[in-house]
C-alpha cells in the first residue's frame, strides 16, 4: 500500500507549483485551514485509480473533507485557471497544434444527474452512456484545452468549443477528415491557420494534404493515452460535466509539470 500510495505524492517542486494558485483561490471562511498539499494527493490518488471517494486511504484524511474541497476548487475554476496560465507561459511550442474527440464510455452509475443527462455531456449508445472529449494539444504533445459533450456530437461543434480565443492560436492545425467541413476550413482561413485535414471521400473539391505534417497528429492520440492512465479520465464515473472535466484537467496539468520537469 505505501508504495501505492507514493505513486501519487507530489513531489516539493510540484506543491509550490500548485500553492500559488491554491493560496490565490482561496476565500477567508474561518474556518482553520487545512492541508491542502494531503488533499491534492488524495485527489491524484483518486485519478489514477477510479476508486469511490469513500475508499480513498485514511493516509490522506476524511474522504468527506477532500470531495468537498475538490468541488469547491472545481466549482472555483481553480483547473481553468491553471491551465490558462501554462498554455500562456510559452513554456513549450504552440505554432502547431492538433485536435481530436475520443469517446469516453460512462459508468452506469454516473448517469442521473438532477439536470438531465445531456447537459452533463452523456450520450446514448448501444453500449450505454457515453461522453466525447473534445481534445486540443501543442506540438509538445500537452492538453491545452479539453471539453465534453454527448457522446454523438460531431466534431465540428467540438472544434468550435475548444478553438477558444483565449488560447495561442496555431499557424498549423492537425485533424483527421471527422474535421473536413468547408466551416472549419473558412474558420481556420478567416483566423490565418493553415488546416492539414485529409478529405472525407465525398468531398467533390479535391485539397491536397501535406502527409509529412499529418503524421505528427500521433501526438494527440499519444496525449490522450496517457490521459487514460487515470481511470478517473479513461472512465466516465461523475455524475457531473464539472467534475469529469476536473479530473480530465487535473491530469493534464500533472502531464505538464512532469514534462517542463524533465
Amino acid at each position: 500500500m505505501e508504495t501505492s500510495l507514493a505513486r501519487d505524492l507530489m513531489s516539493d517542486e510540484e506543491w509550490a507549483f500548485f500553492e500559488r494558485f491554491i493560496l490565490a483561490t482561496r476565500a477567508p471562511n474561518g474556518r482553520n485551514p487545512i492541508n491542502h498539499r494531503l488533499v491534492l494527493d488524495g485527489i491524484f490518488w483518486v485519478a489514477r485509480t477510479g476508486a469511490p471517494w469513500r475508499d480513498l486511504p485514511e493516509e490522506f484524511g476524511k474522504w468527506s473533507s477532500v470531495y468537498r474541497q475538490i468541488r469547491r476548487w472545481t466549482l472555483a475554476g481553480l483547473w481553468e485557471q491553471i491551465m490558462d496560465g501554462l498554455n500562456e507561459s510559452g513554456a513549450v511550442p504552440d505554432v502547431l497544434q492538433m485536435i481530436d474527440s475520443p469517446v469516453v464510455r460512462a459508468h452506469h452509475p454516473a448517469a442521473g444527474a438532477k439536470r438531465g443527462t445531456p447537459r452533463q455531456g452523456f450520450g446514448r449508445s448501444r453500449g450505454g452512456f457515453t461522453s466525447k472529449i473534445h481534445l486540443l494539444v501543442n506540438a509538445a504533445g500537452l492538453p491545452m484545452r479539453t471539453e465534453i459533450t454527448p457522446g454523438q456530437t460531431s466534431d465540428y461543434l467540438g472544434f468550435e468549443l475548444v478553438m477558444a480565443d483565449n488560447l495561442p492560436q496555431p499557424k498549423i492545425l492537425l485533424a483527421d477528415r471527422g474535421y473536413d467541413a468547408d466551416g472549419i476550413r473558412k474558420s481556420m482561413d478567416d483566423r490565418g491557420v493553415r488546416p492539414v485535414i485529409p478529405m472525407r471521400r465525398s468531398r467533390k473539391k479535391r485539397i491536397g494534404v501535406d502527409r509529412s505534417l499529418y503524421r505528427l497528429r500521433n501526438l494527440v492520440e499519444r496525449c490522450f493515452n496517457k490521459l487514460k492512465n487515470a481511470r478517473r479520465v479513461a472512465t466516465r464515473y461523475d455524475k457531473t460535466a464539472e467534475s469529469f472535466l476536473g479530473f480530465a484537467d487535473i491530469t493534464s496539468i500533472r502531464l505538464w509539470l512532469r514534462h517542463l520537469s524533465t
